[in-house]
């Protein structure tokens, strides 16, 4: 896994621990942090988690070859 895509991951799972603080608890982290939901460094990492969920969708579709050359290099 690369850097880009271990970032994005981490992003990821914290905006949706953002999201269930949200639902369970009505609290909001993010704007908690930052000073509103709709200040511009909130708006910027919501922006940022979003373009990272959408840059993992890539990890969905990934060629089960490169997957199995990696399983391969892995095991020698």
């Amino acid at each position: 896994m690369s850097g880009l895509q271990r970032t994005c991951l981490t992003l990821i799972i914290l905006g949706g621990i953002n999201w269930g603080l949200i639902g369970f608890f009505q609290f909001d982290l993010i704007a908690t942090i930052f000073g509103g939901t709709y200040t511009a460094v909130a708006r910027i990492i919501y922006g940022i988690v979003g373009l990272c969920a959408l840059y993992s969708l890539t990890l969905l579709f990934k060629p089960s070859e490169e997957l199995e050359r990696r399983r391969e290099t892995e095991t020698r």
